[in-house]
């Protein structure tokens, strides 16, 4: 891969777990990626993903820097940490994407959070709409501009370069280097797939280095139709970063929604007994939006045999737990 600016957040090797409980429970052989772990600021994916974003924004010497997110959003709160860690001063705006108005959800978590860090906080409510939320950012930015700051924007929509990616082409390798290791490979990974990055970052990176495991991505976000095309467009920008042209196949593009509903940030009983199934087998524990809806996805690939028995399985953990308090609420009958 040619070189992309990045600036290091610290990050090391996730662990790769087995989990026999839930491998006897579920008739597979069941492994986890544990990038709840990455250790910074409540760890998470969006660590990989900003050191590559962040690395243009060192590059220029910005001193301030902007990103948009959902209220409970991990990448958000990670971006804060960063640029503290960084001396940069973190901008976030909070956008209002799930009709959810619990103090718990508009308060704690990843807001109390976002707050500890010292964040300024903007709230925007067209929260669906990810042209104008960065267009927002922007207008933002240009009055700093005017004020002599330096100002770098994060932008997020599928307008612009998915530079996060590169962080999990790079995991990619990471796990088929584990699994290499103990000597033997999955039949399937399965992930979340909100923005793509994380599951057409993954999927890039995999056959870039020749892994034709099959990539199951979770919709968390979209339905199955909308994700497909938005993968689509984003492995080819990916595979054009990595210097990889064609290297993604329409058949390699594995998309499921059969957990989505009633949308994003929004739970349902198989999310529930995902979460409640995880912490009970294994005391894993998931978050409502992300991990927890990729596992119920899991869970229902499984069922409907898409995952065929004693298969071997790899679950990526993309962390997220902050969100747990914020949903404490629909989460306290969980025993």
């Amino acid at each position: 891969m040619k070189r992309h600016a990045r600036v290091d957040l610290g990050m090391q090797r996730t662990p790769l777990e087995l989990l026999p409980s839930l491998s006897k429970e579920l008739n597979v052989r069941l492994f986890v990626k544990r990038d709840d772990c990455l250790s910074f600021a409540l760890g998470g994916n969006k660590i990989r993903q900003l050191e590559y974003y962040l690395g243009p924004a060192k590059d220029m010497q910005a001193d301030t820097v902007l990103i948009t997110g959902a209220v409970q959003s991990n990448f958000v709160r990670l971006c804060a940490a960063a640029c503290r860690k960084l001396g940069w001063h973190p901008i976030v705006q909070l956008e209002k994407r799930v009709p959810n108005d619990n103090e718990n959800y508009k308060s704690s978590g990843n807001v109390l959070l976002n707050n500890m860090l010292g964040a300024e906080v903007h709230y925007f409510d067209e929260g669906e709409d990810e042209a104008a939320a960065d267009a927002n950012l922007d207008v933002l930015a240009d009055r700093l501009s005017k004020q002599g700051k330096k100002p770098y924007v994060i932008h997020l929509g599928v307008e612009h370069l998915p530079l996060g990616a590169l962080g999990y082409a790079l995991a990619a390798a990471e796990v088929f280097l584990q699994f290499k290791n103990q000597g033997n490979m999955p039949d399937h990974i399965v992930i979340p797939s909100g923005s793509g990055l994380t599951h057409a970052g993954f999927l890039c990176g995999a056959r870039a280095i020749g892994w034709d495991v099959k990539v199951h991505g979770i919709c968390v976000r979209r339905n199955k139709e909308a994700q497909i095309s938005r993968i689509t467009g984003r492995a080819k920008e990916i595979d054009k970063m990595l210097d990889r042209m064609g290297n993604v196949r329409p058949d390699d593009i594995h998309v499921s929604d059969s957990v989505l509903a009633p949308g994003y940030g929004q739970l349902n009983a198989d999310v529930k007994e995902a979460i409640k199934m995880a912490a009970h087998h294994e005391g894993l524990l998931l978050d409502p939006v992300y991990s927890g809806r990729a596992f119920a996805g899991l869970v229902s690939l499984v069922r409907d045999r898409t995952i065929a028995k004693n298969e071997t399985v790899t679950f990526i953990h993309t962390g997220g737990l902050a969100a747990l308090f914020a949903y404490q609420d629909d989460l306290a009958s969980m025993h």
